[in-house]
């Protein structure tokens, strides 16, 4: 069986994206899909999706790591099936559709993709370190000297911590820039590894560096490995919502693969 496929990146963090409105791609094989995700004997990415369709909106975003096992909420990876999507001719500029963690709207400018995210009300203490979900759970800590900060080695050992359990963290590492911009580091549950940028985990710093009070800005710029991206929201007491996330994406490549 042949399936099509496109490969597209967001500040660095790059997908697979296969249209499954047909529901014809075996999604349960969790080992096919660890296959098309590695680097070496398939096509490689941090994760693939699967755009399905949907009763209450546009369409469905199926994320899976590149483990092979379903994920949670993935900002890079939804701004990308917005573009592909609309590629599709599906939408236009501007759209609604399903994720792990609910419904999510974006707005799309040439290859600029805004997407809301989820509101956020917990953000807990950890020591000097904060917790919190956006989609997915993140652990955001500050450190000194970003770029020669050992991201894999002590992202590893936050990961893989008792105190989250089997789940498992995200674990982002930052460094302030000036009043609004941060520099950010992230270990992904899932990849097991470094990526060039995670879209909840930018998300997740935003708020959190505002919590902390290293910013008073309600909107922020992030700087990844792979890219620059912004997160825009407003605040209430330790309520934070109309969270926008915002970047740029592109289509890589497209192909064909036996499964």
């Amino acid at each position: 069986m042949k399936i099509k496929f496109q490969k597209y990146q967001g500040t660095g963090n790059d997908f697979i994206i296969i249209d499954n409105t047909d529901l014809s791609f075996p999604s349960e094989n969790y080992s096919l899909i660890k296959r098309l995700c590695d680097r070496k004997y398939g096509i490689g990415c941090d994760g693939l999706i699967l755009i399905e369709p949907s009763k209450s909106s546009d369409f469905t975003m199926n994320y899976y790591n590149s483990d092979g096992n379903l994920g949670s909420m993935c900002g890079n990876g939804a701004r990308c099936s917005v573009k592909f999507v609309q590629n599709l001719k599906i939408i236009n500029d501007n759209t609604v559709f399903t994720a792990y963690d609910g419904l999510h709207d974006a707005s799309i400018l040439d290859n600029i993709i805004t997407l809301s995210m989820k509101p956020v009300r917990n953000i807990k203490s950890i020591g000097d370190d904060l917790l919190l979900d956006t989609g997915s759970p993140h652990y955001v800590k500050i450190v000194q000297c970003l770029n020669d900060y050992k991201v894999f080695e002590n992202g590893k050992k936050i990961r893989n911590n008792s105190l989250f359990k089997k789940n498992g963290v995200n674990v982002n590492f930052v460094e302030q820039i000036s009043e609004n911009e941060f520099s950010v580091r992230t270990y992904e549950r899932g990849v097991e590894d470094e990526t060039l940028s995670c879209g909840t985990g930018v998300t997740a710093v935003a708020l959190a560096m505002f919590k902390l009070g290293k910013t008073n800005s309600k909107e922020v710029v992030i700087k990844t490995k792979g890219g620059e991206l912004s997160v825009k929201f407003d605040t209430i007491e330790e309520r934070y919502f109309d969270i926008k996330l915002s970047g740029g994406v592109e289509m890589v490549f497209s192909g064909e693969i036996d499964i």
